[in-house]
Formats: structure tokens, sequence, C-alpha cells
């Protein structure tokens, strides 16, 4: 009668979660988001897949359901930090050329902070909310966006509200770049937070684009409030919409 072995394979077995316990001088909440950290799958496949943050699978399953980000697109990724964004449109859009019979895309990264240097991607330095940050932005470009995208976030002051409406004041500004570099037909999609101030800024992107849709891609953490717009079909300085 052959002898029973232990079953090495892992499969039927729970994955075992990695606790982290408090050290000296850390905070709880720092503890408990390292603990999250450690845990999260999407984490996990960013490291493994080579992406610079989880976020990036936001932007991977927004493209999946709506897709954006087609080769020879000309892609702006504002507030760019630390690259993920990036990195998806990247290869989705044939920046480096790799899809051979697929028109070649552009993208462009836009933070005020520097990045480190992202393949396939031309990444500058820039307060987009200066005067003259359309300018440039085209002229980096070549010519009007297709695609103008935003994950930023306000650093977090402890109060929701203010943070709500931090982030609301950002994409907003977002949204302003986008009218003004974006070709007709264009496609904005930018993080937003739920809590009631973005009605303003939802009624404008229906003035502005064809179709409004917003999303909570399964990559935004369950106890997170944030979600995102996904706006296209943009009408340009057409059908009543007198430039500025």
């Amino acid at each position: 009668m052959p002898r029973k072995t232990k079953n090495t394979s892992g499969r039927g077995q729970r994955d075992l979660k990695v606790k982290v316990k408090t050290a000296r001088g850390r905070k709880l909440s720092s503890t408990l988001w390292l603990q999250r950290q450690l845990n999260d799958p999407y984490v996990k496949r960013a490291q493994a897949e080579g992406y610079r943050g989880r976020a990036a699978f936001k932007i991977l399953e927004l493209d999946d359901k709506y897709r954006f980000l087609v080769p020879g697109a000309r892609v702006v990724d504002l507030g760019c930090a630390p690259g993920g964004w990036c990195q998806v449109a990247v290869a989705r859009v044939n920046a480096l050329g790799e899809k051979k019979g697929k028109a070649v895309g552009r993208v462009l990264g836009i933070d005020l902070q520097e990045v480190e240097p992202i393949p396939g991607a031309e990444i500058h330095q820039l307060d987009f909310m200066e005067d003259g940050a359309d300018d440039k932005v085209k002229e980096w470009l070549g010519g009007p966006a297709d695609v103008v995208m935003s994950d930023m976030a306000a650093a977090s002051s402890g109060h929701k509200q203010t943070d709500h409406l931090r982030i609301v004041a950002l994409c907003e500004a977002a949204a302003e770049l986008a009218f003004d570099v974006l070709e007709e037909g264009g496609t904005f999609v930018a993080k937003v937070l739920a809590g009631g101030a973005e009605a303003e800024l939802q009624t404008l992107l229906k003035q502005r684009f064809r179709k409004v849709v917003n999303v909570k891609p399964p990559a935004s953490r369950s106890d997170s409030s944030e979600k995102f717009v996904v706006a296209s079909g943009y009408r340009g300085w057409s059908d009543g919409n007198a430039a500025p």
C-alpha cells in the first residue's frame, strides 16, 4: 500500500494573510496601511508584472471596458507620477511601435515632480494649471490629444469633505485643460470622489461630451469612495459650445 504524502502544491489551501506587528514609533494607521499593502492582490500583481503601482490596473480595467487607448492615439496623463498609467498607455497605443502593422501613438506625462523615465513616454515637469500650459502640451504632443486622463488626488487632510472638494477642484482643472487640448471626438478620464460636490462638473462634461459615465473599476478598493468619470465623444467648440 503506497504511503500517503503531504500535499505541497498549495491547491485547496487558504492563502495566509500577512500580519504586521506594531513597531515602536509607528502609528497604528501606518501599520494597518502596510498590512493592507502586503495583502493586496493588485499590489502583488503590479510587482510581478512590472507596473509602478496598483493604480495601473484601474486604467487597464477602464480601457478594457471603454476602449479609448487604441493604437495611434495621442495621450496626455496629468499628474502621471509614479507612472503606472503611462506604462499602460505606452503599451496600448503602441508608442514603442512594437505592434507591427498598427499605428504608433504618443504618450505625454505631466507632473509637478520629477518622474523616472518611462520607455515610450515623454515626461515633462509642469504645473498644468499655469498660464500657457495647454499650448505647451499641444506643442510637445505635436497637435491635439485623443485622450486626456488623470488619476490625481490632493494630499489628504484627514477631513473627508475637504478632501472631496479638493479632488473635485483638481478634476475640474484637468477638464478645463482637456477642453483646450482634446481633438473633437476625444476622451477624458479622471478620478473623482463620490460625495455630491461634483454635480457641477458632471453637468459641464455632459454639455461638452456626447457620453459621460461614472464607474468604479474592480481595482479600486471597496472601502474607497473614489470613482472614475469617462467622458467620450468630445464636441469641441461646436454644437453651441463657443470658445472662451
